[in-house]
């Protein structure tokens, strides 16, 4: 994990996102094999690597358009009393059973890690071929039960801190179950009270504020915020109140606040039932890569932007203060408000990205995945696209996962650059750094073929992969890039490299760097 201290907005860990082979049991295609990684509020993030390699399938997973098959997708944008989502209540209800599966989990990693020490320091200095598959075959499955034990374990000291290593599971699940209830209550009140606030604005928009409609809806909104709201607020802070009593109890056990210091407020959007994740949506946006294809033809400009607002219930129908916001949001990505009544065929490719950059923008995101946002376009209009996506992130305080097989354009709008080969990163560092010192074989290989007219550049000539990329449904054992790699090791041919740290802010999965 990376150690920064810069505020994450994504914490991704183990992520996986397998797809089913059509006609062929128990076949997947390993689009994503396990991705762990930060992403910080208010950074763009690019993500390279050949075609196939799982760059788009990581953007849409991240947003759960594809329900991810294994691992944790933390999202900091909002907070969990917000959301309340089901799985916490799962959770606390089934609290001292979940931390008592976990302790036993735990257990039997630190046993098989004392079997890998002891088959290793026992292969002394003439180990053999089949005494190395052994400890190959240990060390992989070692690696295999931590990360779905820690996984686990996070989910729930994140949750609860402290609590982990109480003895009073009872008394504490009761009020944390209790606590999360009125929390959910308080969400129903406030999703209805912007029901009301929604129906207000289009009343008074249609027929003036003073409208005997409009006063009878601010009237009711108004007893149901000074009664229900208020008193289901009360119930929250009185039970946050008993909370906060027992964690007072533990402020001499420093093994309680070991775990208390652990406890965070991020939500797991793997874990999301499809009406919390859609309530959420409005925080992350996608830009796609056809500025065609991903326009609805029979819809009007001004459609196709408003429509994300109304859905998410910022206008309840497309009038005219719908379209004055989209003609604010056109303004914002370039396009000149007169254009809201034409439709996508009337505009050339630049525009019609816009148009999808205006779309992602009308909801008003934390966070945008730009699915290879530019390659479609003219060199001379990718620059343009691309000045425009900068502004707007720094307008409007945005977050960017940029995706691009580019790296000239990556380099340019990235804070930081990740690697990606058959559904892994190999590497993860600041954008100059990347380009300055790579460490992963395949980088310098990507990087090798840049072409440059620098006389005095330090180009040692292009790095030629031999063999095509192995099949992400049947990849290599080991190093997934062993079949390519031209400083191929044993270990590389049978153990999964670990994420390393080399450099401060520079990580690379790698034997090479391995000690």
């Amino acid at each position: 994990m990376e150690t920064t201290s810069k505020k994450p907005l994504f914490s991704i860990r183990e992520l996986k996102q397998y797809f089913p082979v059509r006609g062929k049991r128990n076949t997947f295609v390993r689009a994503n094999d396990g991705i762990s990684l930060e992403i910080y509020e208010g950074e763009t993030l690019g993500v390279v690597g050949e075609s196939g390699c799982g760059k788009s399938t990581l953007g849409r997973t991240i947003l759960q358009l594809y329900k991810q098959t294994d691992g944790e997708t933390i999202f900091y944008g909002e907070t969990l009393d917000y959301v309340a989502p089901a799985y916490v209540l799962d959770i606390y209800r089934n609290l001292e059973k979940k931390c008592r599966n976990v302790k036993q989990e735990l257990v039997k990693v630190e046993r098989l890690e004392k079997e890998y020490e002891k088959l290793e320091s026992n292969l002394g200095g003439s180990e053999d071929k089949e005494k190395l598959k052994v400890l190959y075959a240990k060390l992989n499955e070692k690696n295999e039960l931590k990360k779905r034990v820690t996984s686990d374990y996070l989910a729930i000291v994140r949750l609860v801190g402290g609590f982990y290593v109480s003895k009073d599971f009872a008394k504490i699940s009761a009020l944390l179950v209790e606590y999360y209830k009125i929390t959910l209550e308080i969400r129903q009140i406030r999703n209805r009270i912007n029901d009301f606030l929604l129906e207000i604005q289009e009343v008074s928009f249609e027929s003036g504020e003073n409208s005997a409609k409009a006063s009878a809806l601010k009237s009711k909104m108004d007893a149901l915020v000074n009664t229900e709201l208020k008193a289901a607020e009360s119930k929250r802070v009185q039970k946050q109140s008993a909370i906060d009593a027992i964690r007072a109890e533990y402020t001499d056990d420093e093994e309680f606040q070991q775990y208390e210091a652990m406890r965070d407020n991020g939500i797991n959007l793997a874990r999301l039932e499809y009406g919390e994740m859609r309530q959420l949506r409005q925080e992350m946006q996608l830009i796609f890569q056809d500025p065609y294809s991903s326009l609805n033809p029979s819809f009007t400009v001004g459609q196709i932007i408003a429509e994300g607002s109304i859905t998410h219930k910022q206008f309840k129908s497309n009038n005219t203060r719908a379209q004055e916001y989209s003609m604010e949001v056109m303004e914002k990505c370039g396009l000149a408000p007169y254009m809201i009544h034409r439709y996508p065929h009337q505009f050339s490719g630049g525009q019609r990205q816009r148009i999808g950059i205006a779309r992602a923008l009308s909801v008003k995101p934390k966070f945008i995945v730009c699915d290879e946002a530019v390659s479609a376009l003219d060199v001379s209009i990718q620059s343009q696209i691309i000045n425009l996506l900068q502004d707007l992130k720094d307008r409007e305080n945005l977050t960017y996962m940029f995706i691009s097989h580019d790296l000239s354009v990556v380099k340019y709008i990235s804070d930081r650059i990740a690697v990606m080969y058959l559904g892994n990163i190999v590497e993860l560092c600041e954008a100059q750094e990347m380009f300055e010192s790579p460490l992963h074989p395949y980088t310098e290989a990507l990087l090798s073929a840049i072409p440059t007219t620098d006389p005095n550049s330090k180009d040692k000539g292009m790095i030629i992969l031999e063999g095509d990329i192995p099949s992400p449904t049947n990849p290599p054992k080991g190093c997934k890039f062993n079949t390519r790699c031209r400083d191929c090791m044993d270990v590389c041919l049978q153990v999964v490299p670990e994420w390393k740290e080399p450099k401060r802010g520079h990580f690379v999965a790698c034997h090479k760097y391995a000690t």
